[in-house]
């Protein structure tokens, strides 16, 4: 069996390693992908598999444990490049790789480490796990930049137990960063229902239930192999039937149009910022920066904040008996114009029935205020779908850090039992005269539509601070985590004065 958390030790390890040599975790990440889907495919070839996976036997495992120094260099560039023009799942993980490891040394050490694992021995599990812990170590580590396709996993998994997701429907998400939201799914499915998937529902499982758009080409492929080493998908889309084995992941920025097909399911968090843009070179050769706006027909409001423009695409996506929970930012529940739009039309056209209010201190980007909606859709009708509101504050008074007290699941038991999957339409408040403190509370659709600009951004527990524990929490994260930065910076900066001295 397998020892999980040394394999991943081991992995790790080599990152903080090279990290000394300069090598941001992000691209060791990056490299380590390369190189163990290469290594698997060779141990897929092999018996008892004896599958041919499409990669060229000049570009074979063998060929690069073979060699050193700069000829390890020449051939493991030759072999990115080649790779990135075989056709399928090939293509997509290679395509614009670029060897980022300057030290040969240190590149056959990372081809050592990969070649000392039996990967194919291991249940997509436990592959799987090891890579989903570095790419969450990755994450957490700030100067990355990679937390920002990285949703707490308590969270996900929380927004899965509340969805129930059943066997046999689809389920897709339109900015997907590194899966997490697929595969916790997947994860959920398979302890919900495991032992009673016949055989067609774990081919479904494996090849048709998911779908993801990510637009980042870095992040794209870490994704495809995440889901790969989760048994998502295959080696090669033509292999077992063709379409039977499609990529599930498309890189494409998914609000540019509406690709027709719709899904059971959708489960996201869209990337933080309000506004899309795009850059262009203008005549005297400078980069600018143009507002992006989508005009799609399918859309309730005309606007440039990416938020809202997220909501109306998931609106379509779903079949009229499909559900949605997506994390957003608390402008997309009071925000006016387009913003109070939206809102007014997803009361109308959907059962916007649930709302859970998040503290600060939990994703990687600092400060965030967001919240989780939850809609249901439904077959047009001649009046609002949505009979009542029912809002879960977890912000008031909470405190969360990401070192010192990260969210976990057990955090957001108590909303999942008010949220009551099971029937949520039996569900008690615990907001009351005796009880103002409560944090789960009814509002019916007239109450919110007689609110300015039909605002959603409700509270109602009172705080005796001026500010929160929660943000006060965050920003003296903020403080400390940016006089370490400063302190360094200005001491590499004494450094450089000092030389100019002499």
């Amino acid at each position: 069996m397998t020892d999980t958390s040394n394999v991943g030790q081991k992995i790790w390890s080599m990152a903080n390693a090279l990290r000394d040599d300069g090598i941001g975790k992000s691209d060791y990440l990056e490299q380590l992908t390369y190189l163990l889907f290469i290594k698997m495919a060779d141990e897929y070839s092999r018996p008892p598999y004896n599958r041919q996976i499409g990669i060229p036997k000049i570009c074979g495992w063998d060929s690069l444990r073979s060699k050193s120094g700069g000829d390890l260099f020449k051939h493991y560039e030759y072999v990115l490049k080649t790779l990135a023009g075989q056709p399928g799942t090939l293509q997509k993980i290679y395509t614009g790789a670029q060897n980022k490891i300057s030290n040969p040394a240190q590149l056959a050490k990372i081809i050592s480490m990969v070649d000392s694992e039996n990967w194919s021995s291991m249940s997509s599990d436990v592959k799987g796990d090891i890579y989903e812990d570095l790419l969450e170590k990755i994450a957490a580590d700030t100067k990355s930049g990679a937390g920002q396709y990285f949703t707490p996993r308590a969270l996900i998994n929380t927004m899965v137990r509340c969805i129930r997701p059943e066997p046999g429907m689809t389920i897709a998400d339109p900015c997907c960063g590194s899966g997490g939201f697929l595969l916790a799914v997947k994860a959920y499915i398979e302890h919900e229902h495991g032992k009673r998937l016949d055989r067609n529902q774990k081919e479904f499982l494996k090849f048709h239930m998911f779908r993801g758009w990510e637009i980042v080409q870095s992040t794209y492929r870490l994704c495809l192999m995440n889901l790969f080493l989760h048994n998502i998908s295959d080696f090669d889309d033509s292999a077992n039937g063709g379409e039977k084995s499609r990529i599930p992941i498309i890189r494409a920025d998914s609000l540019l149009a509406d690709p027709g097909v719709r899904f059971d399911y959708i489960l996201t968090n869209p990337p933080f910022g309000k506004k899309s843009s795009m850059t262009f070179t203008n005549e005297r050769g400078e980069q600018e920066h143009e507002d992006l706006i989508y005009n799609r027909q399918d859309f309730w409001a005309t606007t440039s904040n990416k938020q809202l423009n997220f909501i109306q695409h998931i609106h379509t996506l779903l079949k009229t008996t499909g559900k949605a929970a997506v994390v957003v930012p608390d402008n997309v529940l009071f925000e006016g114009g387009a913003g109070e739009t939206v809102r007014k039309k997803l009361l109308e056209t959907t059962d916007l029935h649930t709302i859970l209010r998040l503290p600060t201190g939990i994703f990687y980007a600092q400060g965030v205020k967001a919240n989780v909606i939850f809609f249901d859709n439904r077959p047009a009708a001649p009046t609002h779908r949505t009979k009542e509101v029912w809002i879960y504050d977890y912000r008031a008074g909470i405190r969360h850090t990401l070192k010192k007290n990260p969210l976990r699941a057990g955090d957001l038991d108590d909303f999942v039992k008010c949220y009551n999957p099971e029937n949520r339409h039996l569900r008690a408040e615990t907001y009351g005269a005796d009880n103002p403190g409560g944090r789960w509370r009814r509002f019916s659709y007239e109450e919110i539509i007689a609110r300015d600009k039909t605002s959603l951004d409700i509270t109602w527990i009172k705080s005796d601070e001026g500010m929160d524990d929660c943000t006060l929490s965050a920003l003296i994260d903020v403080i400390r985590e940016k006089s370490a930065v400063i302190a360094a910076a200005v001491e590499t900066l004494e450094q450089l004065l000092g030389g100019v001295d002499e």
